[in-house]
């Protein structure tokens, strides 16, 4: 029910039954060369209103995609209460415009859904709107050209994600949102107690088990982070590709699985959002066809003592990067996404494996990218069963996690993508919750 009630904001109305509404997702020109002359009909929502002497030009979006279909109609066949954004159905023959464009010269023009015009309406098609204002309106800014745009590129990026995947041979797995599990501090966001007393007592009694029987696996869906930040750069709820494979006994074998969906993703975005990225003033990334430049955390370190001068905060061995020193090493490789490698052990989580050459490290990736600084974030899992039941924190309850490396154990490694940040890279959008239909911050839950 909650869901099926988000959905309407984004979906269209159906209009009058038996008529089948021109789609305008398909390619226009060649939509229209095939019903040139013919009747056809139109529904969608009126963007743009133009009013000649005896014409009235609108300019209809069904919001499949960003162009818009031109209708043009006498005046006397216009309702008097037409107006932005109200949803019509129009129906009439197609011809060739003298600007060069196809269009609908109508001779019905009705309105499905009328959009108030006493001034409360907050949306206009003469107004620049500010970001900040929009976000006070969740349920109405999927009507803007620009997060029109935003959605269908975001769903782009999601089916390029499984298609890229799939072709890669990782079987998609649908894991829980609710887990007793909790290794970096995701768990803080909130608990789940059972209503009764006797269910608690039965659940504890009970044994979890669970079995890794497959070889590469990913998951992508929401997650939560009890982080009490209001910046640019986190949300409470956001979306992540976690994937894990088996066998993997080099980083580079995850740096590689790494770039490889990165830049998948960003060709299908490129590639199949064109329109959609000029109306956003997103440009195709430079980086795109070069190779993610590579360094260790030491090299990081001394690159960033190199040139502290240019930094507010200084960075300091065996402490984590912040945002500003993140940015500057990107800006350091002409803005080429870069992996750090091989972490100091103490800052990362347990189950990271340690370097074979240095046990004070661990074999662990972050890619830093334009606008956001780190995007992935990896490493080779531990496989040593007595190395990792000493690790494990005390009370973790984590026996289900030293089963699979008792039983059958294998070397592993793994990564995760933050789903916003990427899509704040690709497309240059500086504030996260601008990338996400409904953002959650702290002390912030609109709709």
């Amino acid at each position: 029910m909650f869901r099926r009630h988000f959905l309407r904001y984004l979906s269209t109305n159906s209009g009058p039954k038996n008529q089948k509404p021109l789609n305008v997702a398909d390619k226009l020109e060649k939509k229209f060369d095939k019903v040139s002359g013919k009747r056809t009909k139109i529904q969608g929502w009126v963007k743009v209103i133009r009013k000649m002497k005896d014409k009235v030009f609108l300019e209809v979006n069904n919001g499949m995609t960003f162009e818009h279909v031109q209708v043009v109609a006498k005046k006397t066949d216009i309702p008097t209460n037409l107006s932005y954004d109200c949803s019509v159905f129009a129906a009439g023959e197609v011809a060739y415009a003298p600007n060069g464009r196809y269009e609908i010269r109508a001779d019905e023009v009705r309105i499905l859904g009328s959009c108030e015009v006493d001034g409360s309406y907050p949306l206009s098609f003469k107004k620049d709107y500010i970001l900040d204002d929009l976000r006070q309106i969740l349920h109405l800014r999927p009507r803007t050209a620009q997060f029109s745009s935003l959605l269908r590129l975001r769903s782009i990026a999601s089916l390029a994600i499984s298609k890229h995947m799939n072709e890669r041979g990782f079987i998609n797995i649908h894991t829980p949102i609710l887990t007793s599990n909790d290794c970096e501090g995701a768990g803080e966001v909130f608990s789940v107690v059972p209503e009764s007393r006797k269910m608690l007592d039965t659940m504890k009694k009970s044994k979890d088990q669970s079995v890794e029987t497959l070889s590469k696996v990913y998951t992508f869906g929401p997650t939560f982070r009890a982080e009490n930040s209001k910046s640019r750069m986190h949300l409470s709820e956001f979306y992540m590709i976690e994937a894990e494979e088996a066998f993997v006994t080099d980083i580079r074998m995850l740096t590689t699985e790494s770039e490889l969906l990165f830049k998948a993703i960003t060709r299908a975005l490129v590639e199949k959002g064109a329109s959609d990225m000029h109306a956003i003033k997103a440009e195709t990334p430079k980086w795109l066809d070069k190779d993610f430049r590579y360094m260790t955390y030491d090299d990081a370190i001394n690159i960033l003592d190199k040139h502290a001068d240019k930094l507010s905060i200084p960075a300091k061995r065996g402490q984590a990067l912040s945002k500003e020193h993140e940015l500057f090493l990107v800006d350091y490789n002409d803005g080429i996404p870069t992996f750090v490698i091989n972490w100091p052990k103490e800052i990362k989580p347990f189950y990271m494996k340690e370097c074979s050459h240095d046990s004070s490290k661990v074999a662990a990736m972050d890619l830093l990218a334009p606008v956001v600084g780190e995007v992935f974030g990896g490493s080779l899992r531990e496989d040593n069963y007595e190395l990792l039941k000493q690790k494990i924190p005390p009370k973790a309850n984590l026996e289900w996690y030293l089963d699979l490396r008792r039983y059958g154990n294998v070397p592993t490694g793994g990564f995760g993508m933050g789903y916003e940040r990427f899509l704040q890279t690709v497309l240059g959008i500086p504030n996260i919750r601008d990338v996400i239909p409904f953002p959650r911050w702290p002390h912030n839950c609109s709709l």
